[in-house]
């Protein structure tokens, strides 16, 4: 941080650019930045009025940046009502991100559950553009149902710059053409060397559990296992003790950690 945690709880208000709707109950919106944030970090949102909620970043491009939200509380319905040119709030960026640089050289998974694509399309973004600085990079994504799945107009872009995209529902619609069923099935459908790999993971808390367990299976090691964990986020700066998760503050030490930094807290076989 180049500013102390005092400075950072007082937030910076910027115009909304554009408000984009991305299915049922999710929605998007572009705003400005002075800060250029790293693929898995995240802002506090404030809606003047109502309060705050940390949000991903789930695209950054030059001196602007794009939030994908689900509506599902009191902030969130209040941001889905704002409109472009309404000021929205921001502090951050806050948190670690994705490791990118140890994952080049090297085959990479690529793992979202439903809203958890959001924080991993700026890697996926960044893997498009530099896709010969990876052996190979493959997005597993499992989502409720079709008309649910985030981003399919990056998918071709995704695809054409040499992405291998597998996609599940968990209930089918018309015109889809992919597996159905839980995204850990897609895992033995993929080809690499689990000595030479890493693994990016965002989604429901029990569904990334089960993924580390289905990498398991195949040969990956867990120290190569990367999850981006969510708890309820208020000063972002460590501290009010919110998020708090054990030892670690999920603000600060996350919201990406190393799933060995997590083992002795998450247990598939409790849940």
């Amino acid at each position: 941080m180049d500013k102390s945690p005092h400075e950072w709880m007082t937030p910076t208000f910027v115009p909304i650019l554009q408000v984009r709707p991305e299915s049922s109950d999710t929605f998007s919106i572009e705003l400005e930045s002075e800060h250029f944030p790293s693929p898995g970090q995240f802002n506090m949102l404030y809606v003047f009025g109502v309060g705050e909620v940390p949000i991903s970043v789930s695209r950054a491009k030059a001196s602007r940046y794009i939030h994908t939200i689900r509506s599902v509380g009191a902030v969130t319905q209040a941001l889905r009502k704002l409109k472009t040119g309404d000021l929205v709030g921001v502090r951050g960026p806050f948190g670690r991100g994705w490791p990118i640089e140890k994952a080049k050289g090297r085959d990479l998974l690529i793992l979202a559950g439903g809203i958890g694509l959001a924080p991993l399309r700026p890697i996926l973004d960044e893997a498009a553009r530099n896709i010969e600085q990876f052996k190979n990079v493959t997005l597993l994504y499992g989502a409720r149902k079709p008309s649910d799945c985030l981003f399919k107009e990056d998918w071709e872009n995704w695809e054409r710059a040499g992405i291998n995209i597998l996609a599940t529902v968990d209930a089918t619609e018309t015109n889809w053409n992919r597996s159905v069923g839980v995204v850990t099935k897609l895992i033995p459908k993929v080809k690499f060397d689990p000595a030479n790999a890493i693994s990016f993971v965002c989604g429901p808390e029990i569904m990334m559990l089960f993924c580390v367990e289905a990498l398991n299976n195949q040969g990956m090691e867990e120290h190569n296992i990367y999850l981006s964990m969510e708890r309820n986020m208020k000063c972002a700066v460590g501290y009010c003790g919110h998020c708090q998760f054990g030892v670690d503050f999920i603000c600060k030490q996350g919201p990406v950690f190393p799933y060995p930094a997590l083992k002795s807290r998450l247990k598939v076989r409790e849940i």
